[in-house]
């Protein structure tokens, strides 16, 4: 059974399966892809991202991806991304891919979440740039809570789909090889009753692309 998910997910990440809100970021994977194979020799992982995006840069502009934000809507941010309000009924995430090693790494995290949650699916839009600094720009639906979020019951949930609590809000999948980070209450929200998972933290182990 495992090994049938993992199939499909690694049908997902090639882009051989469609998922919601998935045509654009695998689109965008497969040509980050393309010009890592010309990037082997590349020094550490900073030269690297720094080469990937210039690479995405000319992506963006080649397809006309630059967008404007209305940055007068600002809700609240983190570490890893700004949030503002689109409507209200959808939400505008800007995130410059801060917690990951590579923009493909990004993306590969979109697409897991696109997968699993499909309820609060990012939907890329375009991409802007503020001193410097590339922010992908994904929209998604805005969740309004009716209750707090009780962190045993997101443990619960994803025990029951093989996700192994493995420190503080951090998960594993041993079978899969997919690490699943920072659930905390305030990632995961409640609306009468059911969790909605609106940031999530994916990355892929080597365990991932082998099967049994």
């Amino acid at each position: 059974m495992q090994n049938e998910l993992k199939h499909e997910l690694h049908h997902v990440l090639s882009g051989k399966s469609q998922i919601r809100f998935g045509t654009a970021i695998q689109a965008i994977a497969s040509y980050l892809d393309h010009g890592a194979q010309t990037s082997s020799t590349v020094e550490n992982e900073k030269h690297y991202k720094n080469q990937e995006t210039k690479s995405l840069e000319k992506y963006i502009s080649e397809n006309s991806l630059w967008i404007e934000v209305n940055l007068s809507q600002y809700v609240s941010e983190g570490a890893e991304q700004k949030v503002y309000l689109k409507d209200s009924e959808h939400v505008l995430k800007l995130n410059d891919s801060i917690y990951y090693n590579s923009w493909k790494d990004y993306f590969t995290n979109l697409l897991l979440h696109n997968y699993f949650f499909p309820d609060t699916a990012y939907n890329l839009i375009g991409f802007t740039k503020n001193n410097e600094i590339v922010y992908a720009v994904v929209k998604q639906a805005y969740v309004s809570i009716t209750e707090s979020t009780n962190l045993e019951s997101v443990k619960s949930f994803l025990t029951q789909n093989g996700f192994i609590n493995n420190r503080n809000n951090d998960y594993y999948n041993p079978e899969l090889g997919i690490i699943l980070e920072d659930l905390h209450d305030e990632n995961v929200l409640t609306r009468n009753g059911v969790l909605y998972f609106i940031d999530t933290v994916f990355y892929l182990t080597d365990t991932f692309w082998k099967y049994d």
